[in-house]
């Protein structure tokens, strides 16, 4: 089966921009990336991070995260039991994506002023690479 011509239908789930998509998506999803991008974190840290997120929402976006092979969770034989995340090479490869966001949002976003509720979230990112998608 061949594709159609580029930008028809390429959102579809199964095309490579749809499937991309549907995973990255979500603020709760690049919110973790990003915080993820700089150093391996454990899940309470990533909740701290991430502001308003819920923990379902945080384990959820984990376990799509690590299904695909851009997360990965490591668990030590401690009590009490300790979990760790990061990125595999993989999700690294997201960083160029982060920061078009952030490219995007100064060129684009800069001049507007954020919503009070958003700004809640830009603790989950400690650099300018994740400001971008705090405020979407």
């Amino acid at each position: 089966m061949s594709s159609p011509p580029l930008g028809q239908f390429e959102t579809r789930a199964d095309f490579p921009m749809g499937r991309a998509l549907r995973l990255l998506g979500d603020v709760p999803t690049l919110l973790i990336i990003c915080t993820l991008l700089h150093r391996t974190h454990r899940f309470g840290e990533l909740r701290t991070a991430v502001g308003e997120v819920s923990p379902k929402t945080i384990s959820q976006r984990l376990r799509l995260l690590e299904e695909h092979g851009f997360v990965e969770r490591e668990a030590f034989a401690e009590i009490p039991p300790r979990v760790e995340y990061h990125l595999t090479e993989k999700g690294r490869a997201l960083a160029d994506i982060m920061t078009a966001i952030q490219q995007f949002g100064e060129r684009y976003l800069s001049a507007e002023t954020p919503d009070p509720a958003d700004c809640s979230q830009q603790a989950a990112c400690s650099d300018a690479t994740c400001d971008a998608a705090a405020g979407f």
